[in-house]
């Protein structure tokens, strides 16, 4: 918007720490606003004022103290922000005479005294500016637009300025603000004078609320507009990261929220601003301080904006092309909810936005949802009460709320279009292997049967007479030997344990009663899973709530034609030795023209436990056809090496290279140990 104001209000300000190009950088309070009206019809400048402020965290820096000359005294009975602020408006008006319509616009020497001080003080204060705080004319581009030769001059300040205009201010007889005040008078009244007779019009904004917005995919953006937040606390929000840079222009939809493989928010946002320069002043802002937690900034590109915020759904768009909603997101939804019930669910102290038209369900490209949803709320004081519902129940699942943002809805959305759409894991690429006995194949057979529980966050000496005393009631229902604490790489207890119980139904009634009680000093999440998930997780592979990952897959290199493995002459007596080589077929594992991958597990789980009241079954005893033991139990070699430098470099990956192409003995049942003399 064009204004031509009647007054130029010619303002200083002064932190107690760095001045100059560094003012406002090192994040300290202001203590001094020194301002001079010049009225632009008459050309005449007023008095110059002066209002002190009385900083809240100490004291000042030597350098502030020698260049200003304000002592620590002055400062004691001065006003703290927000009261020298109303005198400063009070003061100004009295002089300009607001009230018979005469108009005025601040005036400073470059961005830093309103950018980064005045602005980013009052935000983390919670103290209002006054309006004219949010507009406001450049010294230095003003002359930049009468003497174009200067704009490309990195080193313009006031007194480069006034020795091409050849201007001279006593500064015998003022201090060191009231000069650069006087300073800044006499370029604008040249400026103003004949022969440049320069007109101050588009003063530049300041944003009051950062505006939330869409981004598509084909969007251009500029690299030199983009920074890289780190070390947000993760339940921030887009208008906190605006709130951090208050004082500079972010674009509409500018605040991107990154979200890490689990969905979780990671304490990373990407910002991008309106131009070049208000991107450099953020990054001066590097390490400043949101609550007590410090912010790393640092330049990212416009690639890296688009991955997080860009979209190409125009279901998304349409979602989120409604003005001034407050958006929430669900998570953890059965599988079977609908719009009604999230409607129901919410109703009616905070209703939805047009109706089911406000509620978007976050779907696999198969359209098989994943448990999320975003609901839109058109009011705060309607979101506030939506998110009191927090983990409250709908169906059997209890729903975790949060409040969002369209990045978020965009970074959900591209997340899951995108993912492969792998339902179980793939078939085992060594299947000499055996699997592990802990997980019979009747019930891995069963892919939707969730009659086991995962324990998470146990503490590292629990036992499993600690989790059977967890779980109370519900040991009676655990299986024979059911009890799997899960072991890392080390041998070491890793916090997790995996339970098969006896039905789906008591496995829900246990993970419902059980999550987050108490184990020695710390709470424990159960969560109900199925065997085949137990299995897939304790051979390496991962479950969260975005899904199941397979195992990882190292060494990738293609496989041979074919594999024969021809008979060798024995090297130990057969009876003291169970594992024998075989033949393999040709294609009966590896396929010509496939890959091969080796895969190693990241956890392994301990021997498996029984409660104490059921007792341990004999290999006499013949178990039933669901029980762990119905298969044949597994024979176990000891390797040792004639070095102890072999055995702890020695990984799964090595040893399973070792006994690849052989399996366990046919006609031995009774466990062997094998030791190797050295």
């Amino acid at each position: 918007m064009t204004v031509n104001p009647d007054n130029l209000v010619l303002l200083f300000t002064t932190t107690c720490g760095a001045s100059g190009e560094l003012l406002g950088s090192d994040e300290k309070e202001t203590v001094q606003l020194v301002w001079q009206v010049l009225n632009l019809i008459t050309k005449k400048p007023g008095p110059v004022n002066e209002v002190l402020v009385k900083p809240e965290g100490g004291c000042m820096s030597e350098e502030c103290v020698e260049v200003t000359g304000i002592s620590a005294e002055a400062l004691i009975s001065a006003a703290p922000l927000d009261e020298a602020l109303s005198q400063f408006n009070e003061r100004l008006c009295s002089e300009i005479n607001t009230s018979a319509g005469n108009s005025f616009c601040l005036c400073t020497d470059g961005q830093l005294h309103l950018r980064q001080v005045l602005h980013p003080e009052a935000s983390s204060k919670n103290v209002l500016l006054p309006e004219c705080f949010f507009s406001f004319f450049d010294l230095r581009k003003e002359f930049n637009k009468c003497y174009p030769p200067e704009a490309d001059r990195k080193d313009l300040d006031l007194q480069s300025m006034a020795d091409y205009l050849n201007l001279s201010v006593d500064s015998s007889d003022h201090a060191f603000t009231a000069l650069k005040v006087l300073q800044m008078s006499s370029i604008a009244q040249a400026l103003i004078s004949e022969p440049v007779c320069h007109t101050f019009s588009c003063p530049e904004k300041v944003n009051e609320k950062f505006e939330t917005g869409t981004c598509s995919k084909m969007e251009r953006i500029d690299d030199n507009t983009v920074i890289r937040a780190r070390g947000l606390p993760w339940q921030s929000s887009d208008q906190d990261v605006a709130r951090f840079f208050r004082g500079l222009n972010i674009a509409k939809g500018g605040a991107a929220l990154c979200l890490n493989a689990q969905g979780r928010r990671n304490g990373e946002a990407l910002v991008r601003f309106e131009n070049e320069e208000h991107r450099d002043l953020a990054l001066q802002r590097h390490k400043h301080h949101m609550g007590s937690r410090y912010i790393e900034v640092y330049k990212a590109t416009g690639e890296d904006f688009l991955k997080i915020a860009g979209g190409t759904s125009n279901e998304v768009a349409n979602f989120l092309s409604r003005e001034n909603q407050v958006i929430v997101r669900m998570r953890g939804l059965p599988f079977t909810a609908t719009a009604e019930q999230v409607l129901q669910f919410f109703s009616p102290s905070c209703p939805v936005t047009d109706g089911s038209e406000g509620i978007l369900f976050v779907r696999f490209p198969d359209g098989r949802p994943t448990g999320d949803a975003f609901v839109l709320f058109s009011c705060e004081e309607h979101a506030e009460n939506a998110l009191k519902k927090h983990k409250e129940i709908l169906g059997k699942r209890y729903i975790e709320l949060f409040r969002s943002t369209a990045a978020e809805v965009q970074q959900v959305l591209n997340k899951y279009s995108s993912a492969p759409l792998i339902a179980v894991a793939p078939a085992p690429i060594l299947p000499v292997v055996p699997q592990p006995t802990f997980v019979p194949s009747t019930i891995a057979a069963v892919v939707g049967t969730r009659d086991c529980l995962r324990l998470r966050g146990l503490p590292y000496d629990a036992s499993v007479q600690d989790i059977l005393l967890f779980l109370g009631e519900y040991t009676a229902d655990i299986r024979p030997h059911g009890v799997h604490m899960v072991l890392n790489q080390q041998g070491r207890p890793s916090g997790d344990a995996f339970i098969q119980m006896r039905s789906a139904e008591r496995a829900y009634l246990a993970a419902h009663r059980c999550h987050k009680r108490s184990m020695k000093e710390r709470y424990v999440e159960v969560f109900p899973c199925s065997a085949q998930e137990m299995n897939i997780v304790l051979m390496g592979g991962s479950l969260s709530r975005s899904g199941l990952s397979p195992p990882p897959c190292k060494l990738r290199r293609l496989s041979p034609a074919s594999y024969t493995f021809p008979p060798g002459g024995s090297v130990l007596p057969a009876g003291a030795f169970l594992l024998n080589p075989r033949p393999l077929a040709p294609a009966a594992f590896y396929p010509a023209n496939s890959q091969m991958y080796m895969n190693y597990a990241a956890y392994y789980p301990s021997p498996p436990g029984s409660p104490p009241n059921m007792g341990y079954y004999h290999t006499s005893h013949t178990p039933s056809a669901g029980s762990v033991l119905s298969h044949p139990p597994t024979a176990m070699i000891r390797m040792q090496s004639h070095t102890s430098a072999h055995a702890y470099a020695s990984g799964v990956k090595e040893i399973l290279s070792m006994v690849q192409g052989y399996q366990v003995g046919e006609t031995k049942q009774a466990k062997t140990v094998l030791n190797i003399p050295r």
